[in-house]
């Protein structure tokens, strides 16, 4: 692997470029199934980037099937490469049509894994999910903080499905709609919409807790389907 890609343009989203040329070395042949990548220090230090933008990328091509981590030693090139792996490349999302079909995809994926979660969570999935709101409703919520308390939100849903599918297309999914949230702030008053956005999310987790699935997967179905309404998209709902 080629760690001399030398500084990539800081108005780029980061995690997302790295993680596109790592796909691109192994999908080349240039690492190899099994094999581990280079350290964070030595990636971070080829890419000219943080550790921490390093460390989102390994985890979106963990999300996609890529790489596994091992805990104390480093991330490796699944062994496994018969299958093909979910790949949706940033660029591709700002095609309106291409990030509109995005939404499609999740509007069924997120409405089930609500349904899911307010069956089968646990105690602790409930406290994962205060914790993400707390972030969500404090003094960052105005801030890019706001966004990851969101899309980590959502993952905990998906985790609670208890079914590691969910958790994978889902938290999938999630490292690209970073742009959506973006977007939305953008294009409507910031106030507004970050206060409307954690209604929807507080909805969702009491009708979770309340093991529900009916109301989890209603509240679920308002809350995307008012997430794309704010971004002038439709979509099919039936």
């Amino acid at each position: 692997m080629t760690v001399g890609f030398g500084q990539i343009r800081r108005n780029e989203h980061l995690p997302a470029r790295i993680s596109s040329q790592i796909a691109r070395d192994i999908a080349e042949g240039r690492i190899l199934p099994g094999e581990k990548l280079p350290t964070e220090h030595v990636l971070a230090k080829g890419f000219g980037v943080s550790r921490s933008v390093v460390r989102e990328a390994i985890a979106q091509l963990r999300n996609e099937g890529l790489v596994e981590t091992r805990q104390g030693v480093g991330a490796f090139v699944t062994e496994h490469r018969g299958r093909q792996s979910i790949r949706i490349e940033q660029d591709d999302l700002h095609d309106r049509e291409s990030f509109r079909e995005l939404f499609q995809l999740r509007l069924p994926l997120e409405i089930e894994a609500a349904g899911l979660a307010a069956v089968h969570h646990d105690r602790g999935d409930l406290d994962k999910l205060d914790e993400t709101l707390t972030a969500m409703t404090g003094a960052d919520k105005w801030t890019d903080q706001g966004i990851v308390a969101d899309l980590a939100f959502h993952r905990v849903v998906a985790a609670a499905t208890k079914n590691e599918y969910f958790s994978l297309f889902i938290g999938f999914i999630a490292e690209r709609i970073s742009l959506a949230i973006n977007a939305a702030r953008a294009a409507a008053v910031l106030e507004e919409i970050v206060e409307v956005t954690i209604a929807e999310h507080l909805a969702i987790r009491d009708a979770i807790a309340s093991r529900d699935p009916q109301r989890a997967r209603e509240a679920m179905r308002r809350h995307l389907l008012g997430a794309t309404g704010r971004l002038g998209l439709k979509l099919e709902s039936y």
